[in-house]
């Protein structure tokens, strides 16, 4: 076996349960030939990553990948090429994405913030213990679609449920409100549920979304099979809880897969997820396919078949309620992003203006 040969083999080895496969071998294989070193980001802190290699998890600097955009910078589930020493190391790059979870920021420059890479499935853990809020349900998964993964919706704290029949009902409100989505009821307390999940997330990399109070970390220590995560009571007067993760994650799962647990998720604002809520509102869509005009609004117009729709019972109204808000709000952040852009260009072109005038002022001042 070739020098060459005997450490790409290494490499798998070492980088499998975390998600490397031939694919990304072929990726990395031109910073492979630079001799740097493949890994998988696990965790990001402040200009600073946690990468596990073939050599351990190391310590490296995001220095050289830091763009303005604050989608291009270094986030937990990246896989990079880092410098095999130095002090400090750095990352020279991180290889294409295949997926990504993007939600806006809460500030008003209409900026999208990377939560978590390359995953298979996003998990939307929904606690039980409190009354649930289908509209929050509808975000996550619009996000979650828009990102490139399957979303699944785990209701934790089942064993919180007095009786099956309320949990049917409940159960049953979700898989309405989440068209195509997988629907698992889990009580960590109690296990029930926890092997569904676990052969859920043993089929890649999975990222762990909600609420505080949601039963984020529990659920990632149940998987896990010990307390990685510290666990935190949620308060019993609204079920809310303090942001036990307060980073994101990743771990590698003993059945199997990858899990990034992220902090709990005050704000899920839209960024950019047009097919991603039209996936959660997919039989609103198809309905509008048979509207009497193609750019009905579905407010008041004659031949709506949305409108009839409601009329007859077919569709909920709250449902059409929450399409237009998620809609609207997509459609503000897209056209504050065009702004922006558009305000970034002319700057340039007044750049490009100034410096094309001095050079020609130059120009001038020689040929006289």
């Amino acid at each position: 076996m070739t020098s060459s040969s005997s450490t790409s083999s290494s490499v798998f080895s070492a980088l499998a349960p975390y998600g490397w496969d031939d694919a990304w071998a072929d990726e990395f294989a031109p910073y492979d030939a630079e001799g740097l070193l493949a890994g998988r980001v696990v965790r990001v802190d402040r200009g600073q990553c946690d990468v596990v290699t073939a050599d351990g998890t190391l310590r490296a600097d995001t220095a050289f990948v830091t763009p303005h955009d604050p989608l291009r910078v270094v986030c937990t589930g990246d896989w990079v090429a880092v410098e095999p020493g130095g002090n400090p190391r750095y990352v020279r790059t991180y290889l294409p994405r295949r997926t990504a979870f993007v939600r806006s920021t809460s500030s008003k420059r209409s900026e999208g913030q990377i939560l978590a890479a390359n995953v298979d499935h996003a998990i939307v853990a929904v606690s039980l213990a409190v009354e649930l809020d289908l509209g929050r349900i509808e975000r996550f998964l619009a996000l979650a679609w828009e990102s490139g993964a399957q979303p699944v919706v785990v209701l934790t704290k089942a064993d919180l449920v007095p009786d099956a029949v309320t949990l049917a009902h409940l159960v049953q409100d979700v898989e309405t409100t989440a068209p195509g989505v997988p629907v698992l009821t889990v009580s960590a307390l109690d296990g029930d549920g926890l092997d569904v999940l676990a052969a859920v997330a043993s089929g890649g990399t999975s990222v762990l979304l909600g609420q505080s109070g949601a039963g984020k970390s529990t659920l990632a220590n149940a998987l896990v099979g010990s307390d990685v995560m510290t666990v935190q009571a949620a308060r019993d007067v609204d079920g809310k809880g303090r942001h036990t993760t307060t980073t994101r994650n990743l771990l590698a799962l003993p059945g199997g897969g990858v899990l990034i647990d992220t902090p709990g998720l005050r704000g899920v604002g839209l960024f950019d997820a047009e097919s991603g809520v039209g996936q959660v509102f997919s039989e609103i869509e198809e309905l509008a396919g048979d509207c009497r005009f193609h750019d009905c609004a579905h407010e008041s117009e004659p031949g709506c078949a949305v409108l009839a729709a409601i009329d007859s019972g077919e569709l909920a109204e709250r449902r059409l309620e929450s399409y237009r808000k998620l809609i609207r709000e997509n459609q503000r952040i897209v056209a504050k992003t065009d702004a922006r852009v558009r305000a970034e260009l002319r700057r340039e072109w007044k750049k490009r203006g100034a410096e094309g005038k001095a050079a020609m002022e130059v120009k001038r001042g020689r040929w006289a």
